[in-house]
């Protein structure tokens, strides 16, 4: 995977080491993961990104091999906010004060704190299968709740999940992520990073912490920019999965004209895990919006 790309780590706020490939040349475009896997999802399409810019691709800390900060009772070591400034922290240091920025699922929550903290950062941003964290707690009905099951259970106090996910870590994510996706959604280079990343229990500590977080501190950090008037004022790219079910539960693009200035963007044929199941069409929207 990543051919021609170097892997690095680079300390992100706070001194969190956070590991990410880099590679290419042209204008720099960052990379953001989901839950629960690691920067290795972008390996589809970040070598052809690569022929027009310089492309990073990181790991969030509480995931991959970047840093894990212990658990807090407020859960700001895992705000979507401390995320977010690591993320700018390692551009900076990279040399890339402003960038391009996609994120999927985890990592769009992470580009949306991200756009609004630090908007002379970002040149443009695409979020990738998610609506704002703050509109789905505050609209979840049954037939979400079910859907999003895990962000509820993933949330409850330390040590509950981590115990339970650490008693056979492999069988929580197949059975995570195989809601609905074929078996070769994932090269198998992908799914030895994910899978041994996941063995570790600090890193499941991480992923909890993250839905900690989201369902409190996060909530507050969201709730102060909406009072303030704070949106995304960069130009915004939404794409969902057409076979998922992010499409029926709501109007994608409706729901992120309440948070954002301008917003472009269409269902992709795939599930959730879009650059990995359906690359040819992430590749060419991100192709047209990025340049």
């Amino acid at each position: 995977m990543f051919e021609g790309f170097e892997l690095r780590r680079v300390d992100g706020a706070d001194g969190v080491p956070i590991r990410l490939r880099i590679g290419g040349a042209g204008p720099p475009l960052l990379l953001l993961h989901g839950n629960p896997q690691t920067h290795a999802m972008w390996h589809k399409v970040a070598p052809r990104l690569a022929e027009r810019f310089t492309v990073v691709a990181s790991d969030l800390r509480g995931y991959g091999e970047s840093g894990k900060p212990p658990p807090s009772a407020d859960h700001a070591p895992y705000a979507k906010r401390a995320m977010a400034a690591d993320q700018v922290a390692v551009m900076k240091a990279l040399g890339f004060p402003r960038f391009r920025l996609a994120g999927h699922d985890r990592g769009g929550r992470v580009s949306h704190r991200l756009c609004l903290d630090h908007p002379q950062a970002v040149e443009r941003v695409a979020l990738l299968d998610i609506v704002p964290t703050l509109h789905a707690f505050e609209t979840m009905n049954a037939d979400v709740a079910m859907g999003y099951y895990h962000w509820l259970w993933l949330a409850q106090p330390h040590d509950t999940p981590e115990c339970l996910i650490n008693a056979d870590p492999e069988f929580w994510w197949r059975r995570h992520t195989g809601r609905g996706q074929s078996p070769d959604t994932f090269s198998l280079d992908a799914l030895a990073d994910y899978l041994a990343c996941v063995k570790n229990p600090d890193t499941v500590m991480g992923i909890c912490e993250d839905y900690r977080a989201a369902a409190t501190i996060d909530l507050v950090h969201d709730r102060a920019s909406r009072e303030a008037g704070q949106r995304i004022t960069c130009p915004a790219l939404v794409l969902w999965g057409g076979r998922g079910r992010l499409g029926g539960w709501y109007d994608v693009l409706e729901v992120w004209r309440r948070y954002a200035d301008d917003v472009r963007g269409r269902a992709i044929p795939s599930g959730h895990y879009i650059p990995e199941e359906n690359p040819r069409e992430t590749l060419a929207e991100f192709l047209a919006f990025f340049a």
